[in-house]
């Protein structure tokens, strides 16, 4: 996993960035990442199939919870979704922990390339910013 923090902005140069532009600017770097992996992802895939992962990523829980019976109706028991549970350190019965269980498994099931296509765009991105590292910093060498 990564981590869009100080770390990442040395990584593509930009850790001189003014300390008041630092979290807007990975927020930014978020927002475009969520974008273009969306965008990919979504390459190939049915409406139908768009259609239930937006319900999901919406947090619709009655649609969260009938594609759970259907496809993994043990979750609870689930390594992936004690794991989350763990870090999210929220009750096993909080709709946000369950959307974000049911997200993760539908891209393993409709997606199964999700990560790659994660690293691919981030990658990307880190490159498109360290070739325009000059003009993002005002023209200061990095």
């Amino acid at each position: 996993m990564f981590q869009l923090d100080d770390k990442f902005l040395g990584e593509i140069g930009l850790d001189s960035l003014p300390e008041e532009q630092k979290k807007p600017f990975l927020q930014h770097i978020y927002d475009e990442l969520e974008i273009r992996v969306g965008t990919k992802l979504s390459d190939g895939m049915s409406d139908a199939q768009l259609e239930e992962f937006e319900a999901i990523i919406d947090h619709k829980d009655d649609l969260i919870v009938t594609w759970l019976s259907k496809y993994i109706p043990n979750y609870h028991n689930d390594d992936g979704f004690i794991k989350l549970q763990e870090a999210m350190d929220i009750d096993v019965n909080d709709p946000n922990l369950r959307a974000e269980y049911a997200a993760t498994k539908w891209l393993e099931i409709n997606r199964p390339d999700y990560k790659e296509v994660v690293a691919k765009v981030l990658e990307d991105l880190k490159k498109e910013v360290v070739d325009n590292r000059d003009a993002i910093l005002g023209g200061i060498k990095a």
